[in-house]
């Protein structure tokens, strides 16, 4: 089934990804990044409660292990601080040039999975990520 595929979801988190910052940038116009960013946060907040309660996946938050709970807890304030930078830099820069640098995150993750999660990407995989280097430089310093 196409919903369990893991491509599937990950396409549409690249669309959603593209609508977040088309709406944000139009959002912004006249208000502070971190207000933004705050507004943005409380909205998410409520559609994945309203979500996780009608899904029926709600359990007890404070059964996650102290290892689950660091990790979610780093990740959450990763997330933070790339969403105040992204809409600082969103305010400030036009939204495709923003997006392309912010998407050398691909780059970032692929290192750091590879030396802390001991993933092994294959010679195909990382000529891949050179080429998504390349053409985020490309579309980064387009004059």
């Amino acid at each position: 089934m196409v919903a369990s595929s893991w491509i599937f979801w990950a396409v549409l988190s690249a669309i959603f990804a593209a609508l977040t910052t088309i709406f944000a940038k139009v959002g912004i116009q006249g208000v502070d990044s971190d207000l933004a960013t705050l507004i943005r946060t409380a909205i998410v907040l409520l559609l994945l409660t309203l979500f996780v309660q009608f899904t029926g996946k709600w359990a007890n938050p404070f059964n996650l292990s102290k290892y689950n709970w660091l990790f979610l807890f780093l990740s959450g304030l990763a997330t933070g601080a790339s969403w105040v930078c992204f809409y600082r830099a969103l305010q400030i820069g036009e939204a495709s040039k923003v997006l392309v640098v912010d998407k050398f995150s691909i780059v970032f993750v692929a290192i750091l999975a590879f030396v802390f999660l001991g993933e092994k990407p294959v010679t195909k995989d990382w000529l891949g990520i050179a080429l998504v280097v390349c053409g985020l430089m490309v579309i980064a310093f387009k004059r």
